[in-house]
């Protein structure tokens, strides 16, 4: 009788370890990152931390232009996920051009009128448009991928994503707004079943980068991210100038980097990077994250600090102010919706997870 009862119980506590296992795997936070891509830091950096860490199931990339164009996004996105050994993950390629006509060929233009802010980076206004992603691809690479973008426009692989897992998926939305903006406006119903979005965008309580009133992610495409933010999702939370410029990347981050990363392919996209070789140059150089933040946040809320509870909106209307993201406490344009604007991070714990081993572990 003992021994019956004795088995009784083994097979009751293997029975909840399979269950606490099961659990897990369903408690996974589904994430969908929509991204301007770019090799290694911050998008690329900011793709691995999602694509490795235990509590996320990463259930696709969506790329646009804005950094990059999005034949290069996509390309460098393939590659990178082909280096994670994370090839499951399936990719899709989104929105050329922001919505408003003609950006790109009136940017010059455009920027003297709007005048320039303290960051001289300029995207896709100021590099070649490849003839495909493949030629993007064989270009930095010299080689064919190994996979493929799925058969799917971004916008639609976003629709059907959200409507397969209502109230599931957190989309970390790192680049400009077009995927999601069209997203919504092709199926409105998509807007109660997303669960959050964590943005990288904006500058509300201080000067914009690309111009002195606008970030670059918002000002790439004011029009989609005002619709984006006036949409009454449940929950978005917002890191902009306001805590990116707070944590600064220095020389000894970079070295640091460099050695946890040990033999990992995206050790030498680092080091070929603006960042890597400027850094190489010029001990003295720094630079800033931003998209990297979003990841990390998502995996680890309690590495926010500090954040203020506001109505936010964007202003798309042409003029010195266009693309500048708008805060305010009470009293609010008809339409603005409630997010969460986080001013602080703990710096010091986000390096520690961007270098630990497991994440430059390579199987």
């Amino acid at each position: 009788m003992k021994a019956l009862c004795l088995k009784c119980m083994l097979l009751a506590l293997v029975f909840c370890c399979c269950m606490k296992g099961t659990t897990y795997a369903q408690e996974r936070e589904k994430v969908l990152l929509d991204s301007d891509m770019v090799e290694a830091f911050d998008d690329g950096f900011a793709m691995l931390l999602l694509a490795k860490s235990p509590k996320i199931d990463l259930v696709g990339v969506t790329t646009l232009s804005g950094n990059s164009w999005v034949e290069q996004g996509t390309a460098w996105a393939l590659r990178q996920l082909e280096d994670a050994g994370k090839t499951s993950v399936p990719v899709a390629a989104g929105l050329e051009y922001p919505l408003r006509p003609n950006r790109h060929d009136l940017f010059e233009l455009e920027r003297k009128f709007l005048g320039r802010g303290h960051d001289l980076w300029t995207g896709s206004f100021g590099l070649k448009k490849p003839a495909s992603w493949q030629e993007a691809y064989e270009k930095s690479y010299g080689s064919k991928p190994s996979i493929k973008p799925v058969d799917k426009h971004a916008v639609n692989f976003i629709i059907d994503t959200i409507r397969a897992n209502p109230g599931k998926i957190t989309i970390a939305a790192i680049g400009p707004c077009g995927n999601l903006a069209m997203a919504i406006r092709m199926a409105p119903d998509i807007v109660p079943l997303i669960k959050r979005v964590v943005y990288m965008g904006g500058s509300f309580f201080q000067p914009g980068n690309t111009t002195p009133a606008a970030e670059f992610n918002w000002y790439f495409d004011p029009e989609a991210a005002r619709i984006v933010v006036r949409s009454p999702i449940k929950e978005q939370i917002v890191l902009g100038l306001d805590v990116c410029e707070k944590v600064v990347f220095k020389r000894e981050h970079y070295d640091r980097l460099l050695k946890s990363m040990g033999n990992h392919p995206m050790r030498n996209m680092l080091r070929n990077s603006f960042a890597g070789q400027s850094f190489e140059k010029n001990p003295a150089f720094t630079f800033y994250v931003w998209d990297v933040l979003v990841s990390a946040v998502i995996i680890d809320p309690s590495l926010i600090t500090e954040s203020v509870e506001c109505y936010i909106d964007v202003n798309d209307q042409f003029g010195t102010s266009y693309g500048q993201s708008l805060a305010y406490p009470e009293l609010a344009p008809l339409g603005a919706q409630k997010a969460r604007v986080v001013t602080a991070v703990d710096a010091e714990r986000f390096w520690q997870m961007l270098n630990a081993p497991e994440l430059w572990q390579q199987k």
